[in-house]
């Protein structure tokens, strides 16, 4: 996998200590500790509700922590960043489909290759402001070609289905060739067919060296090559550990209140 630009040294994706995060009056996150090496693949687990989507908001700079003695928040080893610069550094894949991460009025009639390349500038379609070089689109083609999406090329997004949108998506965070991505339920909204489709693509994006932070309530999202569970239950890890001690039935019976059986097919599993 290519080298990313001004790659930062620090051998951690993520660093939190004591990070509480409100969402309104709502305190939503509770001392959260967590650290995450760049390049690591990790499943944080829990019923909604539970702050998942929250963490990732706050991992993202989207929202920011309260400010307390003793809290930490450290991105690849700094704690300050610009935030246009440090999104050239990860990659984030939202849950809900592609009308509602790039809202616009042109974002339907935007063919699928504009829309990876308006990943460079965080915008929903090519505006006529923006100035593409050839290296972008050069990127933007190389990230259609890695999610095996280039027949959707020239393909208007209004007019692609689910799972389509979905690669479309993540070529967009691809685009800077970023060392960590992050997904929040990445097979949301998809059929059975998609999140097969999907599940292998991001199982090449692992074994190439990407690493993973996926948030999901779906055990069949988890990624055999995902070794290490997180656990998180109104607002709090309440867990954190090698997935085979953390994804039993026991534990996750307790994580949602409810009786869970878990079953295996090969390296997968699916659970009811």
């Amino acid at each position: 996998m290519p080298a990313i630009e001004n790659e930062p040294a620090s051998t951690d994706f993520l660093d939190l200590r004591q990070v509480n995060v409100a969402r309104g009056e709502r305190v939503v996150l509770h001392d959260i500790n967590l650290t995450i090496r760049a390049g690591e693949h990790v499943a944080i687990l829990g019923p909604n509700g539970c702050g998942k989507s929250t963490l990732i908001l706050a991992i993202t700079c989207q929202l920011y922590p309260i400010v307390r003695p003793g809290m930490r928040v450290r991105i690849f080893g700094r704690e300050r960043w610009d935030l246009t610069e440090l999104r050239r550094h990860f990659g984030v894949v939202g849950a809900a489909p592609m009308g509602g991460e790039l809202p616009g009025e042109r974002t339907a009639v935007t063919p699928g290759l504009d829309a990876v390349i308006a990943g460079f500038f965080s915008a929903s379609s090519l505006w006529p402001n923006l100035h593409v070089t050839g290296e972008m689109r050069a990127r933007a083609w190389e990230a259609l070609e890695r999610m095996e999406a280039t027949h959707l090329a020239a393909q208007l997004v209004g007019a692609m289905s689910a799972g389509e949108k979905r690669r479309i998506l993540i070529a967009r965070a691809l685009v800077h060739r970023p060392q960590q991505l992050l997904l929040d339920e990445p097979s949301n909204a998809l059929d059975l067919a998609a999140q097969r489709e999907l599940r292998e693509t991001l199982r090449g994006l692992a074994r190439e060296g990407t690493g993973l932070v996926m948030v999901t309530h779906h055990l069949g999202d988890i990624l055999p090559e995902i070794a290490r569970i997180i656990l998180m239950r109104h607002g709090r890890i309440v867990a954190d550990g090698p997935r085979q001690e953390l994804l039993t039935e026991p534990r996750l019976s307790e994580l949602f209140h409810t009786p869970v059986r878990i079953g295996r097919d090969a390296e997968w599993l699916h659970s009811w």
